[in-house]
């Protein structure tokens, strides 16, 4: 490694967790913004000799990847999650339709991220935050993260993106009102302490393990909301997503295996089932991914991804016993 290596490396390995997050932020998979982390990592490397040192090095690779988001973004279909795709709620009775050509939105493990965006500013790496996100056009999400997230100056927003700071303020206020109309509103839930939190997250593995129906119920708050991508149909309501389980999750009791997982600053977990219930061999083999939003009153959120590619991103063994 020459100096210039690791110089660059010194310089610009602090912000990959920031550059990934940010990465994701913008295009809302975590397989495509690893791929654009890297690429901004070669096109930096290869420009750092031209670094004048004009605007931070943070500032500077933080060009490098929303460039190359923008581009990546362009004539793309936005990640929807299915609430995003329809009003109506689906029926537990009808077997749920997957809808494979849809590009779902992606969850991203805490571990990958800048731990900063998950103690200061949850809020941004949350799943309905990054689901809201996808509506807008490329550069008004550009700049919304930009300025909101990374409270960078107007100034250096428009610099990045070579236009002016009046046209990055009134990007901001478009994106701010379309945001408006398609963001969950904000509200007083409280959420549970920690103490509530485990003691909830306890009774949900139990409830699950044992595919105990009445108690499926009772951990899910009375309005709670259920989506699987890349199922398309979701559910709301406790008693309805308890129908949807003991109807169409395969297998009995002790069929499952959950283990914990933390992923968009939201707790979850990563279901194992038993490979004869799905025709496979071995023992417990990756089933689901989900994540949880969780209030005083049980579950309020659930999002289940049967994408079992998760769990190679989120550390996961390949099976379990």
């Amino acid at each position: 490694m020459t100096r210039r290596d690791e110089e660059f490396q010194h310089a610009a390995d602090p912000y990959r967790g920031e550059l990934l997050a940010h990465c994701y932020r913008m295009l809302g998979s975590v397989h495509e913004a690893e791929d654009l982390v890297q690429e901004t990592y070669l096109n930096a490397w290869r420009g750092y000799s031209s670094f004048e040192g004009r605007s931070s090095i943070r500032t500077w690779l933080h060009r490098i990847a929303t460039n190359a988001c923008l581009s990546a973004l362009e004539g793309r279909e936005r990640r929807p999650l299915p609430i995003g795709l329809g009003p109506a709620n689906a029926d537990p009775e009808m077997a749920p339709v997957e809808q494979a050509d849809v590009p779902w939105l992606e969850p991203i493990p805490d571990s990958s991220v800048d731990p900063a965006s998950i103690v200061t500013s949850r809020e941004s790496i949350r799943l309905a935050f990054i689901a809201a996100l996808q509506h807008l056009p490329a550069r008004q999400r550009a700049v919304l993260v930009l300025r909101d997230v990374l409270k960078l100056r107007a100034a250096e927003v428009a610099d990045m993106l070579d236009t002016t700071t009046a046209a990055v303020n009134s990007a901001l206020q478009r994106a701010h009102a379309h945001l408006a109309t398609v963001a969950p509103s904000r509200d007083t839930v409280a959420e549970p302490t920690s103490a509530q939190q485990r003691e909830l997250l306890d009774r949900f593995v139990v409830a699950f393990e044992a595919k105990d129906i009445p108690a499926i119920v009772e951990v899910f708050a009375e309005d709670a909301v259920m989506q699987m991508p890349p199922f398309a149909g979701w559910y709301r309501g406790a008693r309805d997503i308890a129908r949807l389980v003991g109807k169409w999750c395969p297998g009995g009791p002790d069929d499952l295996r959950l283990l914990p997982v933390n992923g968009n600053g939201q707790p979850g977990f990563a279901t194992y089932i038993r490979a004869s219930v799905i025709g496979r061999t071995g023992s417990f083999v990756p089933w689901k991914l989900e994540l949880l939003e969780l209030t005083g009153a049980g579950v309020r959120h659930s999002t289940s991804f049967f994408d079992t590619r998760l769990f190679r991103v989120f550390g996961l063994p390949c099976c379990v016993r």
